[in-house]
């Protein structure tokens, strides 16, 4: 893939949007346990979904295709977690096929991840590999071309994923550039590459610029305009080779109201980027195959796009959430042992970020992100209602074995008979 416009000039620019819905658990009170109901508000599911892809998913894909028709210039990247696109293909199908336009312009890139939006890639084993792959699949079979490129759940990275990225066969991984693992003055327009893996290459995502628009859109009553944003971009050093933008795509309609005018401003965005000549927008994939790397970047601690601290905080940082995900943890052996793809699929369910998120308990700013999220009234009853559906889970877990059990008594006893009566 190359280009034909090496204007050494041009400020390169990728636009990066993740789209995920996770299924919310309905109310599971301790006598609910083993009474074998189902776990999750599909009404809570379905009418979320809905509402979203009405105030986003719909209008602001048809925005972009009639965009992209018009100026060919244009092109953006998407991470839609497999949770998302079940629950689409359920209760939107109109959303993929939004989608599928989209792909068939040629113009969009769709990156792998974890199939669950899962924190596979913090467990022992091959858990991560297989949810990486799973969604690989999926990927290749609704938009017809497999990921090259890998975006971990809420950007979560260190050396270890991105090793485990490249074994996979990813060309690149995109993670958020934060201080942690940008020293020795580098910044994060830059194209970098794994300290041991050189095939394996990084983008770093602006955050401030990313969160300028996610979160600082309508900030004291002042609309940002495509203007002042665009003049922050020129601001940038020509010698930054790209600048990666990323955000929910979900910005666009239901974070951000259609009344706040965040469709007129990516139009005009949009716009303003493909019809100049010192702009150019790229895929990741794109990127990596025209930029050469500036060095090697080495990501010791583990980073994410999550609150001030873009660590691990955000879903494993108090005892709550440490104790669901190591009680999730500790049943992996049991789940699979069973071999029933249902209790399998359960399992990763209840892998989902979101559900650990819920369970933060931090204030201020970052609280009350985590808090608009939730569904939840506080973290504590987020943590009472997980427990519960695990422990309503492990009852099904111990069921299935005593089925099977029972099974395997019957086959042997069936195989006596006959041997009796041979």
């Amino acid at each position: 893939m190359s280009l034909q416009n090496n204007n050494e000039n041009v400020r390169n620019l990728i636009l990066y949007f993740q789209v995920h819905q996770p299924k919310r658990f309905k109310p599971v009170k301790f006598f609910d346990i083993g009474a074998d109901g189902t776990l999750y508000d599909d009404f809570v599911n379905q009418s979320v979904v809905e509402r979203v892809a009405s105030s986003c998913y719909l209008p602001t894909n048809a925005l972009l295709l009639k965009l992209i028709k018009k100026h060919p210039e244009i092109k953006v990247c998407f991470s839609i977690s497999g949770v998302a696109l079940d629950q689409f293909a359920e209760y939107t199908p109109e959303v993929i096929d939004s989608f599928k336009a989209l792909a068939d312009t040629g113009n969009v890139e769709f990156l792998g991840e974890t199939y669950f939006h899962s924190l596979a890639s913090l467990m022992n084993g091959h858990e991560f590999e297989i949810q990486v792959l799973k969604h690989a699949e999926l990927i290749e079979n609704l938009f017809g071309r497999r990921p090259t490129f890998f975006r971990n759940t809420e950007l979560i990275y260190n050396n270890e994923i991105g090793k485990r990225a490249a074994l996979l066969g990813f060309e690149g991984v995109i993670t958020d550039g934060v201080q942690q693992i940008l020293k020795n003055n580098r910044n994060a327009h830059q194209v970098y590459e794994h300290p041991e893996h050189s095939e394996l290459k990084i983008l770093l995502r602006d955050y401030i610029l990313s969160d300028d628009i996610a979160f600082r859109f309508f900030e004291h009553g002042v609309r940002l305009t495509p203007e002042k944003y665009m003049k922050w971009i020129n601001d940038i050093s020509p010698d930054d080779k790209i600048v990666t933008i990323g955000m929910d795509y979900e910005t666009f309609g239901e974070h951000q109201k259609k009344e706040s005018g965040i469709h007129d401003f990516l139009k005009k965005l949009l716009k303003n980027i493909a019809t100049s000549d010192c702009h150019r927008l790229m895929t990741p994939t794109e990127a990596v195959r025209n930029i050469q790397a500036s060095g090697k970047l080495n990501a010791e601690k583990t980073v994410s796009w999550a609150d001030h601290e873009r660590d691990l905080s955000a879903w494993l940082g108090n005892d709550m959430q440490k104790d669901a995900f190591d009680s999730l943890g500790k049943i992996e052996r049991e789940v699979k042992a069973l071999n029933d793809s249902e209790i399998t699929r359960q399992w990763r369910l209840l892998q989902t970020s979101d559900h650990f998120y819920y369970m933060s308990t931090k204030q201020g700013s970052d609280g009350s992100v985590h808090n608009y999220f939730s569904h939840y009234p506080s973290p504590y009853e987020a943590f009472i209602n997980y427990m519960n559906v695990l422990t309503d889970f492990t009852c099904k877990i111990e069921k299935h074995r005593k089925l099977a059990k029972q099974k395997k008594a019957k086959k042997i006893t069936k195989a006596l008979r006959e041997l009796a009566h041979a």
